[in-house]
């Protein structure tokens, strides 16, 4: 029986020392009568924070850069870049590439992870196997939930949604969708629904990316979320529309996606390198104003998205980072707003995926960091990086902290 006692830690913004005990890989409030003997980890005043979870990331096209060639940085030029190199991924390269990922994602802090997985015609199931053999593979550090989606459509792409049936039989278990790559964007948003109420799942889709807020379709993902009572298992990521809307018209739809159930992603990054391009001066930001949308009432998460491919040139699989640009760009700078930046990668996003245990509670499964901060907002406002991680009670990273070597 595995046993845990961490002694020495704070919790929060509280600065005081507590105890905390892992049995099994879950917190309890004591050791049972039979636990002994059990190791102790001192934290010397040290923050433990819940690991952090990642909504929306594509391991299946990361690491691709040196294949492609950027000229215009533009979406369309990413989706068509991407389907050339797409030719030709094998297994073996996509298990390699999202590998490196998946490294870097685990001693940045993440122990959870949803994942995008493309399938279609061209590229089958080659990247959907890739993905459940590193599902199983990194299962010791980091759990890793399959999404598949039809990134070159659904309805004008035979043979596609065979393929994401055949792929939820097979362990996925939510389906994605990119309305604005079909040929009938509201037909393939019904569509989905119907899948998704076949096989029970959750719908995370790519929608509305581009700053016209003319031909919106998130009304129609709205409206199917309350035909099929899928409150609360409907995301949509990137919708950088919502960013071009004025603020009254943008708090009656705020409040018409809280009450349907339909909750926003924002992946910093990709999003700014993307959008705007056509713009010389006064540039838009073009994020999905998350805040105003929490305030509304809607569950919102902070992502990554895209790593080394035309959609996002870098990144390093850090949710911190991507909390801090999405505060640097969205000016919260406040205690108060740096929590909830915090949040968007770690509470807010479990509670998004519907994650059960988490937290650092009693009960809790026992995936957690620990940072040498002052505080949570600490963490955010300085990019700190996690000094050691945690997956159901096992140590799963560590990072020494620098030494200065001052001269003599």
């Amino acid at each position: 029986m595995s046993a845990l006692k961490i002694i020495n830690a704070r919790l929060g913004s509280d600065h005081r020392l507590t105890e905390l005990y892992v049995e099994n890989g879950y917190f309890v409030d004591r050791f049972s009568a039979t636990v002994s003997p059990w190791r102790t980890l001192d934290l010397q005043g040290r923050l433990i924070l819940p690991g952090l979870v990642e909504t929306h990331i594509h391991l299946d096209k990361a690491c691709i850069m040196q294949r492609c060639h950027l000229q215009e940085g533009t979406l369309a030029e990413a989706v068509a870049q991407t389907r050339a190199a797409k030719a030709e991924f094998t297994e073996d390269d996509v298990y390699q590439r999202g590998a490196q990922v998946l490294d870097k994602a685990i001693v940045q802090g993440t122990t959870h992870m949803r994942t995008h997985v493309e399938l279609d015609p061209q590229i089958g199931l080659t990247g959907f196997n890739a993905i459940r053999r590193l599902q199983a593979d990194y299962a010791w550090a980091i759990s890793l939930e399959i999404c598949v989606f039809p990134q070159e459509g659904l309805l004008n792409n035979p043979g596609t949604e065979a393929l994401l049936c055949q792929a939820l039989e097979s362990g996925a278990s939510v389906l994605g969708g990119c309305p604005y790559m079909d040929s009938d964007p509201h037909g393939q948003i019904q569509r989905l629904f119907e899948l998704a109420v076949r096989y029970d799942c959750d719908l995370d889709l790519h929608l509305d990316f581009d700053l016209n807020s003319e031909g919106m379709t998130v009304m129609e993902v709205a409206r199917c979320t309350q035909l099929h009572g899928w409150g609360g298992r409907v995301t949509i990521g990137h919708a950088t529309k919502l960013s071009a809307l004025p603020k009254e018209p943008l708090t009656v739809l705020a409040l018409h996606l809280a009450k349907a159930g339909v909750q926003v992603t924002c992946l910093p990054s990709t999003d700014l390198f993307l959008m705007g391009r056509e713009s010389f001066h006064n540039k838009p930001r073009g994020l999905a104003p998350l805040a105003h949308l929490h305030a509304c009432g809607v569950r919102c998460s902070v992502s990554t998205n895209n790593i080394g491919n035309p959609f996002t040139p870098y990144g390093d699989a850090s949710l911190i980072r991507q909390a801090n640009l999405f505060a640097n760009v969205s000016q919260m700078g406040t205690v108060a707003q740096l929590l909830q930046c915090l949040a968007w990668v770690s509470s807010e996003s479990a509670a998004l995926l519907r994650l059960k245990d988490y937290g650092v509670r009693p009960g809790c499964r026992a995936d957690f960091i620990v940072f040498d901060a002052p505080s949570p907002a600490a963490v955010i406002a300085e990019i700190s990086a996690p000094l050691m991680g945690f997956k159901g009670g096992r140590q799963t990273f560590s990072r020494p902290a620098a030494t200065l070597l001052k001269a003599t």
